[in-house]
């Protein structure tokens, strides 16, 4: 979504504390501007999502990523902060983008919404998943990670329902003329993800091979949630350039797992993909971590491109 002017909002009331996450939320409507919505700032795509889908038309939202931009890269900009302190709600998942949460603890703004706080985080690190044992990989050279988790909980449906039943709530709070509608669609969501959820325990449930490989480890969450391994080329930072060690080891193991395919994603280069499937005689696919909806995207949305990224894998693992 191009990023829209936002309509000043009125003076707000006193702020009180929401469920798990540091949240604040006035105790009168905020959207009682003359436009009527709630204007609602999100960080990135799936915070997006959350907000058009439980806000429906009582919301403006403005997303501070723009399409095709690698979220974890993103600057926020002296006119992005503006719209910020203009807002009635900001939308956002601490950990995963610095820039973003340092301007959302200088603003103003009243309803602060830390999805990380709505759901359980894991520490994750180049191999998650299956059987395999934790590792702690903190030498990449950039953290992205909330106090060390793994940020991408949006991946996993079941979590990303647990997110968007906590963002319902804070919308209920910040614009509780509309409470019963935020209510409604919230449920409406919540449903949606967890038929998501079955089609994704269904599909990777009888598979030859449970093991995949991926240039960046975004796959974590999904993994444990469906009995899978994801071994990813350079750990969380998708920017990070593997060791031969790691590469050596992947290639091994692809031939003893019976690894097909070498994962790569729409917003990063597919060198270091490329350049593993080429030397190991695999074929490459796209598992898309769903921050950003392009025209490279295979679906308009975030249902569409889960159900994408499932056909990819039960391609990919063999599936029955």
């Amino acid at each position: 979504m191009n990023v829209r002017r936002l309509i000043p909002t009125a003076a707000l009331a006193s702020a009180t504390v929401l469920g798990l996450t540091a949240l604040t939320a006035c105790s009168t409507s905020a959207a009682d501007d003359k436009d009527g919505k709630l204007d609602v700032v999100a960080s990135f795509y799936p915070m997006q999502y959350l907000a058009e889908q439980i806000g429906g038309s009582h919301v403006l939202v403005t997303n501070l990523t723009e399409p095709g931009q690698e979220p974890h890269d993103l600057e926020v900009s002296a006119q992005q902060r503006g719209q910020l302190e203009e807002s009635d709600v900001a939308l956002y998942l601490k950990g995963l983008q610095p820039a973003v949460d340092s301007a959302i603890d200088q603003s103003g703004i009243k309803t602060k919404v830390d999805a990380a706080s709505l759901t359980s985080m894991e520490k994750h690190g180049n191999e998650v998943g299956g059987h395999a044992e934790e590792h702690d990989h903190d030498d990449h050279g950039h953290d992205h990670s909330h106090e060390g988790a793994d940020p991408h909980i949006w991946l996993d449906p079941v979590k990303y329902a647990e997110v968007a039943e906590g963002v319902g709530k804070a919308l209920e709070k910040a614009d509780p003329d509309n409470a019963a509608t935020y209510e409604k669609n919230t449920a409406k969501l919540v449903k949606k993800l967890g038929g998501l959820d079955k089609s994704f325990k269904d599909g990777l449930k009888d598979t030859d091979s449970k093991v995949f490989i991926t240039t960046h480890a975004a796959f974590g969450y999904l993994a444990e949630r469906y009995g899978l391994t994801e071994e990813a080329i350079s750990g969380l930072d998708p920017e990070a350039e593997p060791s031969a060690k790691r590469v050596k080891d992947l290639q091994k193991m692809a031939k003893a797992d019976g690894v097909t395919t070498v994962f790569y994603e729409t917003l990063v280069s597919d060198k270091t993909a490329q350049t593993l499937a080429k030397d190991t005689g695999l074929k490459t696919d796209v598992l898309d971590p769903v921050e950003g909806i392009t025209g490279k995207s295979k679906g308009k949305d975030y249902v569409q491109v889960m159900e994408s990224n499932l056909k990819a894998l039960q391609k990919a693992l063999g599936a029955k």
